[in-house]
């Protein structure tokens, strides 16, 4: 994703200026050691249930202040530094965007990504 272009383009919608105030944004990517014990990664293979991120991504939809939510995620096989999760959260005030961004950011990654680190 290009977040630059993306927010571009969300910013080009007539209604933008009167609903937004904030845009958060989560670009997650490859570790290079494992969460669990640090040891060296050479590869992360993730599988995402897309149809489950959608259902999310609607529900969150519907919270109070929510503009708009853009999610990318990736399936497939990474290297260390390669990017694998975007979540994009606009709306009107942090107070109504930062637990969205958060509480989705944690659902996604418990209920919609698997993956499988591969050590060195």
């Amino acid at each position: 994703m290009d977040i630059s272009k993306t927010i571009a383009e969300m910013k080009k919608r007539p209604d933008f200026n009167e609903k937004v105030g904030m845009i958060l944004i989560h670009n997650g990517t490859v570790r290079s050691w494992s969460r669990n014990d640090r040891q060296q990664v050479s590869m992360l293979e993730t599988t995402v249930d897309f149809e489950k991120i959608d259902r999310l991504r609607q529900e969150y939809l519907e919270w109070p202040g929510i503009y708009d939510i853009i999610v990318e995620a990736r399936s497939g096989r990474f290297a260390p530094g390669d990017d694998l999760l975007f979540i994009i959260v606009a709306g009107d005030l942090r107070e109504n965007i930062k637990p969205v961004l958060a509480e989705l950011l944690d659902r996604i990654k418990a209920e919609a990504v698997r993956k499988k680190e591969i050590f060195l």
